[in-house]
């Protein structure tokens, strides 16, 4: 199989280029708590990095929240210099508009690499100190979401 027709692939963006690519996407985007975006989306990687994730998963970290907070489009997944693996792991994170959450789940279990960062992404957003300064109502319903979430993907405790 030649590849003389084509150029070579570009060099995939390193870990380093894939944070400062998250880092300004998310720029001035904050979590509900009033947070800077880009410190759940660096707690996200290394959640991923300390279950031993590879450095794929690592990037779909950074990236996880992207394209469905409209940071970066499909089209500049598509066309980045990322492994298959990174982009199918982002997809699958991807919520989309009216999804149900069953169907979530198995997209997620479907895709090679997805589940742990979605755990990670899991163990972030469930942290009690996050919760803590949430409204009452609006903690209960973040709780309740994300044990649900954790049951669908085969993980009824925490983790």
């Amino acid at each position: 199989m030649s590849h003389d027709s084509r150029s070579p692939d570009p060099a995939p963006l390193s870990l380093a280029e894939v944070e400062v690519t998250a880092r300004t996407a998310h720029a001035g985007q904050t979590d509900k708590a009033g947070r800077p975006y880009a410190e759940h989306l660096r707690a996200v990687a290394e959640g991923v990095r300390q279950r031993g994730g590879d450095d794929e998963q690592i990037a779909a970290a950074w990236l996880h929240d992207a394209v469905e907070d409209d940071a970066l489009t499909e089209r500049w997944l598509d066309e980045a210099p990322l492994s298959r693996r990174t982009k199918d792991i982002v997809l699958a994170l991807t919520k989309r508009p009216g999804e149900p959450p069953e169907a979530y789940a198995a997209r997620i279990l479907a895709t090679p690499g997805a589940r742990l960062v979605k755990e990670a992404d899991l163990a972030h957003n469930a942290d009690p100190a996050r919760l803590a300064v949430l409204d009452e109502a609006t903690r209960a319903r973040l709780t309740e979401k994300y044990t649900r979430m954790r049951a669908l993907l085969g993980r009824v405790g925490g983790g």
